[in-house]
């Protein structure tokens, strides 16, 4: 259709206006061909008369709904002021500052911090195709990456823009995103180095100007080298460009460069000390701009991380010292005072203390300084002359002298840079990152500024090569005929600059002449350019000035300075004078031949530079300006070598406010960056392109019935556009896409909208109709209903009468008996036609239930005759089996209790024969008594005779004795008192003294009793062992006799290697030698241990029988009887019998004494002998586990060799592995000598000191029997008393004799030991095979279980963690073995196979899956079973009957939970990476709600090179993925809270991911997304509660997604709307739901943006909020993980193992 018919009322138009650039209005009337006028209204409500001609009509208003577009060129009217609103919108709005245009990213300065640069912002963008996001700069670097990665072509992003517009700070985050997503495998952190360079080149490159605060000075191109796995390898950077004036002078409101405040700043620390700097408002170079401090900058931490980013470079403190020794001479330069002397001439003082720190840093003579910057050298042909320099002259030398170092030393940081960051090996790509000033014009534009404009016109150039070519791309891939586009070319302007005879190439011609000025030059260029080049003009009021009309605007330039700034020159005794510097590193800078490049440019594919070559004569130096132009050439072939992606920074004011949008300088600046340069030639051809699919989505309401009936929808696209458009000039038909020009798309979307306005318009009219028929029909049957009741009662009132009423009662009750008999009859029929066929079918069920239970029945009692036959033989063959086993074990005991018996009785013949030979000794002293008596009576007699002859004499004293007779008398009757006084106490010292002996031999019958019991006990233990290892030899036996032929053919395969097996079973067979002997020293310990035990219980018999003989053989009563009053009498004359009785308790104290001290030495020795023994067993230990570690060793030997034979590895490896496991072996032979020795020297100690022991008792002995000797010579006075010591004497001799035979016996066992050892040996060697067997079918088992199992083969129709069960009941089997070594073999297995599986399959989710399972079971049984209270009261009585009852497994599981934890994260990583690719496609882009499309109204024109590679994943996808994991747990027995857990992991990464793209993609922010959002939460809702999943908390994980879908659809004008946002959305942060409010996008015209000011509300009601400020979630959070505690249902007796598992040397005990 025709541009003209476009504008109708209603429509809206841009007309330029003075402050706002362009303003919007609408037309009021109908424009017609030939009118002169248009008639607008305002947006302000007035009217205007536009005047307007058909040429020259004013550019349309897209549609609301194309606002705030991502790519400028999706606009249906291109043009500026489209693209200016359309900015605005974003930027000052929706707080959106990337915006594409075409192949070029407008990225608006903020001039405040977002959070849109974290980590998780580069992760979201890596990976995706770039449109799928929203315009960044990451979406630029991630497209470049891409590129390089999948073409293996390098590629440039060429930032660009005025100073303060941004640029460093997007060429950084680009460089960042590199290091980010790009990370080198190597410890050398090459992204930090390359990322540590940007401070260091701001540093001395940046510095403030009246734009921006942090401004870059020069151009920089940085090459990011890639190896072939697209890694960061290295880097190297190219400046350009310099602005060395800066260093001398600064505008107002300006600094100089950062570094030199930084060193002001830190002048006072004392590294710094000795450059004796101040502040900076002290030196000229740094106080010019008035103002040395910058708002909110600290300079003195900026040179702290300057230092460090050195340091991080590797460059040490020398060298930063030296630089900043040059920077301080700099200072103290332009702090030279330079005075006049005349008019003519100049000088500086020697003693300037400025000019002596100068010399003394740079190392140069003060003198020859002050002298030669006030003079200078002219030399001729014939002499040399010093001509004097005026005041003027000598402070530009000064100054020049001053640029010329500070740029030598840029220059040298940049090429340290360089090679800090050289790499060495091969480039394979790489991605440049150019940082270049933009178009600048100011109010005085001098010689940099022309070298700037002259670099934009040539990239500008570059960039519509690049644009015509990518535009000819695209046509030639739809097959659309091509036609040339006009665009401007902008090589006239190059050519004026840069050919033959241009502006550069007279400048350098008028450099060359001795006495060039600026005013020649500039009249050269008059006299060639004025009226002769269109783009060449001459100002009118100047003489001193050029204009050039660039791509951009006109420039004038000042021609001022343009000759010293291209020469840069600096007077050659000055050069002379730093080249003898002391210093080196001023010496280098001026040397004549400079220093080669870096190596590093040759590595790379274009060259880092270009070397111009220099002439013969002296005299001529290459300028600046030719320089330049070589360094640009060389950058556009770089670029031209690359693929190209730019990014056009825009300042949006000049004041830095944030988010204020200035139209004229945003204006200005797209003119300038060729942004509006890439909408007009987009604009000239088919702007506007959409896929036939997103066509007949968008405009299918436009179609007809008969158009929507045809198959092919791409024919349906041509015959409606046939149809609606019949210009067919206005679009074209490519193969996958429709081109339209501009403007159509905004003719289809308003005939959509005059459609859907129609459709509207009907739908109302039928709506309104329908309500108000609804209405009608309503009131007309309400009326109706009125009508009836009002007549029938006007009816009733006029015909009721009695008869009437009589005769209508009569009819009623004759019509209800008529229907009640009907009803009745009609009901008693179906009732008995229903009870017979009630009877007749339960007759029928009944006979069937009959024959039924009588076949059961029948079936039952074969059933019960069957298994009772069945069961009474395996009963039989138990009970036989049972018999049999106690048969054998009922004669062993016999046959021991007959040798015990036996033993017994041969000690109690020795007794009896003993005691026999003590009671004829008994008889004999009795005799020898009864013959002394005898002999005292006859002496006895004697006396009397004797008594009788002096009793004659006596009787003629009596006389004369009477009186003293009778005091005789009263002395002798107080004699007798004191005499019954004297036995009446020795009877009770007697008594005592028997009760005493009687409670010591109790005391020691009850100590041996006790040690009796505690033998018995010890005896039991021993003999339970014995006959356990008896029953594990016997099985073994069993088990060796079925793996004997498996043996057999082991021997058939390693008959390669028998010389080495031969070797090392007889290095296994030395070891089970000493294993042997450990064994039989332990046996020899055990039977020391008993016979001293019974030694000592026949001891103390022995004791108590000699104590009890004694006392009943000698009474003291019956003794005392046998003596008469007289012979007490007689003994107690003279005191005899109190002498005799205090000797004899002498006596018996020494004796008591003397056998308590025996007996504790006795003790003590045992004790000693015990704890030898201990420490004897210690040894054995000790010994054991070195053997032990030696079968270890040996094992280890036996699986390699068995490993190696059967998989044919190199013979010399294995015998270089068999030397080494030799040498070990023969290390640990030598050890166990050692250890062998060790135990001889102890056996040898321990018979030395029973030899010691032996010859102590001797001495004792001794010294006891001459005691004893003493004692019997006291004894001879009082006969019965000293019998019985005599007695007691020689008990105790005997027990000493005991004793010494115990000890003797000892001595035997002790040597005997050596050759019990022996056997033992043999024992332990069998014990060794048959526990090598069992680890072996252990490591079977482990490998059966752990590596060979499949889940698919094991969850069908088996119970969950089926292995978990079997490997538990080989635990429960060592452990009713008490095997402790078997025990820790096989937990350590299965843990090493479980690690092992898991570890071979990371990627396998079934496994992970199936092991997850696993391990918790074998947790859970393991728990179970341990007999712990907490765990036993969730069992079965039958299961707490099997728990563990040797050992201790709490350590094993803590190792097992924290495999099953790796397990699980390992599970949970590898789900989320198989949902991670469907979630974004099935939530957010596939429409689940069909007929409610969220499609943007234009198609996103994504890039040529961006390939869509995702799959067409829906809902279902997600769906059929969630019931994928969720089955596959389930048939693998995974806990229920575990797979809960699993569940909500999942959720919460679906929520987080989808949440995280919709908040980096406006275009899905729209109400109608939020409905499909909304939707397709409510299938994972539903997908929960099919699942049983509801109290997973997996629901609560979708609420901050399920409260963004709300938002999307809430209304969102009133502050009702805004609080209710605020109270609602409380799991969504303030900067989320900032971030949505400004994403919302409309999708129709119905639909209505968000205010800035509705915004602004919402912003003050969360102010309150104190939340995250991040505005994407982590999607790499892991809720924690516990595993509970499930105890299985399955008793371990029902535990069947199939044959599939092939574990058939596993039998059930």
């Amino acid at each position: 259709m025709a541009v003209a018919e476009l504008y109708t009322q209603y429509n809206r138009v841009w007309i330029p206006d003075p402050e706002e650039v362009w303003k919007s209005a609408e037309i009021a009337k109908d424009y017609r061909v030939g009118d002169k006028v248009l008639r607008l209204l305002l947006e302000d409500g007035t009217e205007l008369d536009y005047s307007v001609n058909t040429e020259s009509l004013p550019p349309l208003r897209n549609p609301d709904i194309l606002v705030g577009e991502n790519d400028l060129t999706a606009l249906s009217y291109l043009h500026e002021p489209a693209v200016l609103h359309n900015l605005r919108i974003r930027f000052a709005e929706s707080k959106l500052i990337y915006t594409y245009s075409g192949i070029i990213l407008v990225a608006m300065n903020p001039y405040k911090q977002l959070p849109i640069y974290g980590d998780a912002i580069i992760h979201a963008y890596s990976g995706q195709n770039m449109g799928d996001m929203d315009p960044h700069i990451f979406a630029v670097a991630e497209e470049a990456y891409k590129q390089m990665a999948r073409n293996n072509r390098n590629q440039s992003i060429i930032v660009s823009g005025e100073s303060g517009a941004g640029k460093t700070v997007s060429a950084r985050y680009a460089m960042r995103y590199f290091a980010t997503v790009s990370k080198s495998g190597s410890n050398a952190h090459v992204e930090d180095k390359v990322l540590a360079s940007n401070p260091i080149t701001e540093a001395v490159g940046n510095a403030k100007t009246t734009r921006n605060d942090n401004s870059s000075r020069f151009g920089k191109y940085t090459e990011i080298s890639f190896d072939e796995q697209n890694q960061i390898i290295g880097a190297n950077m190219r400046t350009y460009l310099l602005e060395k004036s800066r260093v001398v002078f600064q505008s107002e409101n300006e600094r100089n460069y950062h570094i030199f405040y930084q060193l002001c700043a830190s002048a006072q620390q004392s590294e710094f000390k000795h450059l004796k700097l101040g502040s900076a408002e002290e030196f000229n170079y740094t106080r010019m701009g008035g103002n040395t401090v910058i708002e909110g900058v600290n300079d003195r931490a900026e040179m702290v991380e300057t230092q460090k980013t050195f340091a991080l470079l590797g460059f040490k403190e020398d060298f930063q010292m030296d630089v900043f020794k040059i920077l301080a001479a700099i200072l103290h330069l332009g702090n030279v005072q330079i005075t006049a002397v005349g008019n003519e001439r100049s000088s500086v003082s020697e003693d300037d203390s400025h000019l002596k720190v100068f010399c003394e840093l740079l190392g140069l003579e003060s003198g020859r300084v002050a002298q030669w910057l006030c003079n200078r050298k002219i030399v001729t042909s014939s002499e040399t002359v010093v001509k004097p320099m005026t005041r003027p002259q000598a402070v530009n030398a000064r100054d020049a002298l001053a640029k010329k170092i500070y740029a030598h030393l840029f220059d040298f940081i940049v090429e340290r840079i360089n090679q800090a960051l050289q790499f060495s090996g091969k480039q394979h790509t790489f991605i440049g990152v150019l940082d270049i000033y933009g178009f600048e014009t100011f109010d005085v534009n001098s010689f940099e500024q022309f070298c700037i404009n002259y670099a934009n016109e040539k990239l500008q150039q570059q960039f519509n090569m690049h644009v015509f070519k990518l535009e000819q791309e695209e046509y030639v891939k739809e097959d659309i005929p091509w036609t040339l586009i006009d665009f401007y070319d902008n090589q006239p302007v190059i050519d004026l600059i840069e050919a033959k005879m241009g502006i550069l190439e007279l400048l350098d011609e008028e450099c060359l002449l001795p006495h060039g000025t600026d005013e020649n030059w500039l009249q050269k260029l008059y006299n060639n350019f004025v009226n002769r080049n269109p783009l060449f003009e001459k100002p009118r009021m100047s003489n001193t000035s050029f204009v050039i009309q660039h791509f951009a605007d006109k420039v004038e330039y000042k021609c001022e300075g343009f000759l010293e700034k291209n020469r840069d020159t600096v007077y050659d005794m000055l050069v002379e004078i730093l080249r003898a510097s002391k210093f080196h590193l001023c010496a280098n800078f001026f040397q004549e031949n400079p220093t080669p490049p870096s190596p590093f440019g040759s590595m790379i594919t274009v060259k880092s530079a270009k070397q111009v070559i220099k002439p013969n004569s002296k005299h001529f130096r290459t300028t600046v300006g030719s320089k330049f132009r070589s360094s640009l050439y060389l950058l556009m072939e770089t670029l031209n070598a690359t693929t190209p992606h730019y990014v056009r920074c825009i300042k949006p004011n000049d004041e830095k406010l944030p988010f204020e949008f200035d139209s004229k300088r945003i204006v200005q600046q797209l003119r300038a960056c060729g942004v509006l340069e890439t909408i007009r030639i987009s604009a000239q051809s088919y702007p506007s392109r959409w896929t036939y699919i997103e066509f007949y989505s968008r405009y299918g309401i436009l179609m007809t019935k008969q158009e929507l009936s045809f198959s092919d929808k791409k024919e349906v696209c041509k015959v409606v556009l046939h149809r609606l458009i019949q210009d067919s000039n206005q679009y074209q038909f490519g193969k996958t896409k429709i081109f339209f020009r501009a403007g159509q798309v905004a003719y289809l979307e308003k005939l959509r909208l005059d459609k859907l306005r129609q459709s509207c318009v009907m739908v109302q009219k039928h709506m309104r109709g329908w309500l108000q028929r609804k209405k009608f029909l309503r009131e007309r049957r309400a009326a109706l209903i009125i009508q009836q009741y009002f007549r029938g009662q006007q009816t009733v009132r006029k015909a009721i009468t009695a008869v009437a009423l009589k005769e209508a009662w009569a009819a009623i009750i004759i019509q209800k008996h008529c229907r009640g008999y009907l009803v009745r009859s009609l009901y008693q029929l179906i009732r008995m036609a229903t009870i017979t066929m009630q009877a007749y079918t339960r007759g029928f069920l009944a006979r069937r239930r009959y024959r039924k239970m009588l076949e059961e029945h029948k079936a039952v009692i074969l059933q019960k005759y069957a298994r009772a036959w069945l069961a009474r033989r395996r009963f039989q063959s138990i009970r036989r089996f049972v018999l049999n086993i106690q048969l054998t074990y009922r004669v062993q005991r016999l046959q021991k209790k007959l040798e015990d018996q036996n033993k017994e009785n041969h000690g109690l013949v020795e007794k009896l024969t003993s005691l026999a030979a003590l009671r004829a000794g008994d008889v004999e002293k009795i005799q020898k008594l009864e013959a002394e008596l005898e002999k005292a009576a006859t002496h006895r007699r004697n006396y009397e005779e004797k008594g009788k002859r002096y009793r004659d004499a006596v009787e003629e004293k009596l006389a004369k004795l009477q009186k003293h007779n009778s005091e005789l008398e009263t002395q002798k009757e107080q004699i007798q008192l004191k005499l019954q006084e004297k036995t009446e106490e020795l009877k009770e010292k007697m008594d005592n003294l028997t009760k005493q002996l009687f409670d010591d031999v109790q005391k020691e019958e009850r100590q041996r009793m006790l040690l009796e019991k505690s033998f018995e006990l010890k005896t039991q233990d021993y003999e339970k062992q014995i006959q356990s290892l008896k029953e594990e030899i016997k099985a073994l036996k069993d088990e060796k006799m079925q793996l004997q032929h498996l043996v057999e053919e082991e021997h058939v395969t390693s008959d390669g290697l028998k010389a080495e097996v031969a070797h090392l079973s007889k290095q296994v067979k030395t070891i089970s030698e000493f294993e042997k002997e450990i064994e039989l020293l332990q046996a020899q310990k055990i039977d020391v241990e008993k016979h001293v035990q019974s030694q000592k219980r026949e001891m103390r018999e022995k004791m108590s029988e000699i104590t009890k003989q004694l006392l009943e053989s000698y009474d003291i009563e019956d003794v005392r009887s046998r003596l008469s009053v007289e012979d007490l009498e007689h003994l107690n004359e003279d005191g005899e019998l109190w002498f005799a009785y205090e000797g004899l308790k002498k006596a018996t104290r020494v004796l008591e004494s003397h056998f308590q001290s025996q007996k504790d030495c006795y003790e003590k020795e045992i004790e000693a002998l015990n704890f030898k023994v201990v420490h004897l067993s210690q040894e054995i230990n000790h010994l054991q586990k070195l053997f032990r570690e030696e079968n270890d060793i040996n094992e280890s030997i036996r699986h390699e060799v068995t490993r190696l034979t059967s998989e044919n590895m190199m013979i010399p490896d294995f015998k270089q592995q068999i030397s080494k496991l030799e040498k070990q072996k023969q290390d640990l032979e030598i050890r166990l000598n050692e250890q062998a020795e060790k135990m001889k020297g102890k056996l040898e100690e321990l018979s030395n000191q029973l030899h010691r022991s032996q010859e102590e008792e001797g001495t004792q002995r001794k010294a006891l029997e001459a005691q004893n000797e003493i004692h019997t010579k006291e004894k001879e006075k009082l006969i019965d008393k000293i019998q019985e010591m005599q007695e007691a004497s020689d008990h105790l001799k005997k027990q000493f004799e005991t004793e010494s035979e115990v000890k003797c016996n000892f001595r035997q066992e002790a040597s005997r030991l050596t050759l019990e050892n022996r056997d033992l040996e043999e024992e332990l060697d069998m014990k060794d095979r048959v526990i090598k067997k069992l680890q072996d079918q252990v490591k079977t088992l482990s490998k059966t279980i752990g590596k060979d199992l499949k889940p698919r083969g094991v969850v069908v129709n088996m119970i969950p963690g089926l292995p978990a069960h079997i490997l538990f009941m080989c635990v429960r089997y060592a452990d009713s073995l008490n095997d402790a070594n078997m025990l820790k073999s096989l937990m350590n297995s299965t843990i090493n196979g479980i690690k092992q599986v898991v570890k071979e399959h990371l990627e396998d989710f079934e496994m992970l899956s199936f092991w997850l399972s696993n391990t918790c079971h074998f947790l859970n049984c393991l728990k179970q079973y341990s007999g712990e209270e907490e765990f036993m009261k969730h069992s079965s009585p039958q299961q707490n009957k099997n728990c563990l009852n040797n050992f201790d497994l709490s350590e094993y599981r803590q190792i097992l939970s924290d495999v099953a934890i790796r397990i699980y994260h390992q599970f949970i990583i590898i789900m989320e990476k198989n949902i991670q690719p469907i979630i974004v496609p099935g939530m957010l882009e596939y429409e689940s709600l069909q007929g409610i499309s969220g499609l943007k109204p234009t198609g996103f024109r994504k890039r040529s090179s961006s390939i869509d590679d995702t799959d067409g994943y829906t809902m279902t996808s997600v769906l059929q993925q969630l019931s994928y994991f969720y089955t596959t747990m389930c048939q693998n027995g995974l806990d229920p809270e575990l797979v809960r857990q699993a569940v909500k992991q999942l959720f919460f990464l679906i929520g987080a991911v989808t949440l995280n793209s919709l908040f980096l993609r406006k275009d899905m922010c729209s109400c109608r997304k939020g409905m499909q959002i909304r939707c397709n939460i409510s299938y994972l809702e539903e997908w929960l509660k099919d699942k049983n999943l509801q109290n997973s908390l997996a629901k609560e994980t979708l609420e901050p997604l399920s409260q963004a879908a709300w938002l999307l659809q809430v209304k969102k004008t009133t502050d009702s709307d805004a609080k209710e946002i605020y109270e609602r959305c409380t799991s969504l942060s303030a900067v989320q739901i900032i971030k949505i409010l400004n994403s919302y996008t409309p999708i129709d015209d119905f639909e209505k943006r968000v205010t800035p000011s509705f915004v602004r509300k919402v912003q003050v009601l969360l102010n309150s909020r104190e939340d995250s400020s991040q505005l994407m979630l982590d999607t790499k959070y892991l809720f924690q993980v516990t595993f509970p505690f499930t105890p299985s249902p399955h008793a371990l007796e029902m535990i069947q193992i199939p044959s599939s598992f092939k574990l058939g040397f596993l039998n059930r005990l």
